[in-house]
């Protein structure tokens, strides 16, 4: 069976937090992250509207919770150069 594709994504809330995570519909958590939607996490409940800065396709949940916890390692300035790397990456597979 087709795993559903899943993307990991960072945001830039309105205070000028960073926020990773991933979904299979990069759409709808936008809207949940915004308040559009309900389902949307705590952290950027308080710190909305949130922008999408970039998101990157990943093959399996796997690999995308495997991307997510190396963004979320890295230093704030690193965050956004990192995620762009992997999505030029991705594009050339």
């Amino acid at each position: 069976m087709h795993e559903a594709t899943w993307y990991v994504y960072l945001l830039e809330c309105a205070d000028g937090t960073l926020y990773c995570g991933i979904t299979k519909d990069p759409h709808k958590r936008l809207a949940q992250h915004n308040g559009a939607l309900p389902g949307g996490p705590r952290y950027t409940a308080g710190r909305r509207p949130v922008h999408l800065l970039t998101s990157t396709i990943c093959s399996s949940k796997s690999e995308a919770l495997k991307l997510e916890r190396a963004v979320k390692s890295r230093p704030r300035a690193a965050k956004l150069v990192f995620m762009q790397r992997a999505t030029e990456k991705a594009e050339r597979e």
